[in-house]
């Protein structure tokens, strides 16, 4: 009997509408975030049956709800079916982004980019030093967006756009945008009757779409005031029913967000982050820098640094993102630093990376404030007869923190009665010790100048 067998090629599941194959892995389609460098972040976009939590401690920005708004505004333009999860959708969709340049859209794309996108997208910029470097390849800090207006998987939005009526009113007629009320008075549980009406939700999609359209689910707000006396317990309850729940439907993905009190370990305890990681597939916490100014003067073209703690792998041991992610670069040399940045068109993941002269931008010919405020606070000091101690307080107005460097002083040695005679016949020592005064150097945290000399 001959051990040849003819090949047949196998049959391969239809690609869902706005769904990608997974690189890591062929027998899993992923769907886009609508930010193009977070899809790189997870590994190529958000696989399907996983879900995704977004923390933003931060009480005084909203960049955990503008990552939720992205995720609607991409499944709405690329035909998936959205559901809500939220008390205020009008007003949480009156306030998304669009495509720019749409038919349907009223307001008029910009003509010009700003600034910022500019130096962002680095297009027909030369370096200036020398000719021999004019052919080589500009350093890119994030991944490029292309115009991918024609294409359904992530489109290009516009922050200064927003989504016109007759297009929510076409979603919410044809069944593609739904909503599920927050809580119910036959709640057993918090949250308990929102997972129910998911649940039916997910199951009469299946019965009638099936596998060729995705469901994604936003959950803008979860612990918030509307959803009632939350606890601890709760919020992993509902984590961890969520995840089970997407697991049976492989066709659907979520993205949550808690409010700002919750996302900190204050609120849950030590190891509360690390906690609503392993309940869920994919977490990352974007820490913004105006709680602390000394960082947003440090680095004053980002907002806020990005922390992951956990990344999506349904079928894989390993993480897709740890091998086809060009921010995190873990593929080339190690693991970089990400930061965020929300400009006045888009958001936008990158590579943190220090400015010349360690954080200044323009080279320094003179000393700076800093130095000479250190220099005049050690002369009046010294002139009126105060502690060694003040001088970081009069440097730095009780601001910043600073270093002082005392001169040693040696020890005379009073001679006894015994030892007079002795001590005639010997050369005195000296009685101070006089040493080369050493170079003062001062740390000031409010200033972008770090190293000051």
């Amino acid at each position: 009997m001959s051990s040849f067998k003819r090949r047949t090629t196998t049959k391969q599941a239809p690609t869902p509408v706005g769904a990608r194959i997974s690189p890591g892995a062929t027998s899993s389609f992923i769907t886009s975030t609508g930010i193009p460098s977070l899809d790189d972040i997870l590994g190529g976009g958000l696989p399907l049956s996983c879900s995704m939590l977004t923390l933003a401690p931060d009480a005084h920005s909203a960049y955990g709800e503008l990552v939720q708004k992205y995720f609607v505004a991409q499944g709405l333009a690329c035909g998936q079916k959205v559901c809500i999860v939220d008390e205020g959708v009008d007003g949480f969709l009156s306030e998304c982004m669009w495509t720019p340049g749409a038919a349907s859209n009223p307001v008029p794309a910009p003509a010009a980019d700003d600034e910022d996108e500019a130096k962002a997208s680095g297009e027909d910029a030369k370096i200036k030093i020398a000719w021999r470097y004019e052919q080589m390849k500009q350093f890119q800090t994030t991944v490029p967006a292309q115009n991918q207006s024609s294409e359904d998987y992530c489109r290009v939005f516009d922050l200064t756009c927003r989504i016109p009526e007759d297009i929510l009113k076409s979603a919410k007629s044809s069944g593609q945008l739904m909503s599920a009320p927050v809580q119910s008075e036959e709640d057993s549980r918090p949250g308990s009757s929102v997972l129910s009406a998911l649940e039916k939700i997910l199951a009469e999609h299946d019965q009638r779409e099936g596998p060729s359209v995705p469901v994604r689910i936003c959950v803008p707000c979860l612990g918030s005031a509307e959803w009632g006396d939350f606890t601890q317990q709760d919020i992993c309850y509902f984590l961890l029913w969520m995840r089970n729940l997407l697991r049976r439907h492989p066709t659907a993905c979520a993205s949550i967000s808690l409010p700002p009190h919750l996302c900190a370990d204050s609120w849950g305890g030590p190891g509360w982050v690390q906690k609503l990681g392993w309940l869920v597939d994919a977490s990352i916490t974007l820490a913004a820098f105006t709680a602390d100014p000394s960082l947003t003067a440090m680095f004053p073209s980002h907002h806020g640094m990005v922390h992951i703690h956990s990344l999506p792998a349904p079928t894989t041991l390993l993480s897709p993102s740890d091998k086809f992610s060009t921010l995190r670069g873990l593929s080339s040399s190690g693991e970089n630093n990400l930061a965020f940045k929300c400009m006045r068109k888009r958001m936008v993941f990158e590579t943190l990376h220090l400015d010349l002269e360690g954080g200044v931008g323009d080279r320094r010919t003179t000393p700076s404030s800093s130095a000479s405020a250190l220099n005049e606070a050690a002369t009046s000091v010294h002139a009126a007869g105060l502690r060694p101690g003040d001088i970081a307080a009069a440097a730095s107005g009780g601001a910043g923190a600073a270093i002082v460097v005392e001169l040693e002083q040696v020890k005379t040695t009073v001679p006894q009665a015994g030892q007079s005679d002795k001590l005639e016949t010997e050369t005195p020592p000296a009685t101070v010790k006089k040493l080369k005064a050493k170079k003062k150097v001062g740390f000031v945290s409010d200033r972008p100048d770090l190293y000051d000399f």
